[in-house]
């Protein structure tokens, strides 16, 4: 399980976990990179977050599922392939038991880079 004190860095978070969730943690961390090549990665609310010209998205380990943070916009665009998930406004839980939909994740992430660059645009437009 997861360590008391907040991790420093993404690594120290993953490596805090036991192997099967430290390899999911992996393969959703490197499906947010594919996606979002030019994001930075961060420890924010003491979770993995990657930021591209603004928060991106979150993820998460618990006992029984990975955590996934869009922003409620990530959830409303892809509401119908998430109705298998338990989601909250901006959060989805992916089960650790079942494999994680890696292919999905991608395109959420896709979907929060293309929304971003339309925010980054927009704010430069006004300006």
């Amino acid at each position: 399980m997861m360590q008391e004190a907040k991790p420093e860095s993404v690594e120290e978070y993953i490596d805090s976990f036991d192997a099967v969730t430290k390899d999911i943690l992996l393969a959703v961390r490197k499906t947010i990179q594919s996606a979002a090549p030019d994001a930075t990665e961060k420890i924010s609310y003491g979770m993995p977050a990657f930021v591209y010209k603004g928060n991106l998205v979150y993820y998460a380990a618990y006992a029984k599922h990975i955590g996934f943070y869009a922003t409620p916009n990530g959830n409303e665009s892809f509401k119908k392939e998430l109705s298998k998930y338990k989601t909250g406004k901006g959060s989805i839980q992916f089960p650790i038991a079942e494999q994680m939909p890696l292919e999905l994740i991608k395109r959420i992430v896709a979907f929060r880079v293309r929304e971003n660059d339309a925010k980054a645009e927009a704010k430069k437009l006004r300006k």
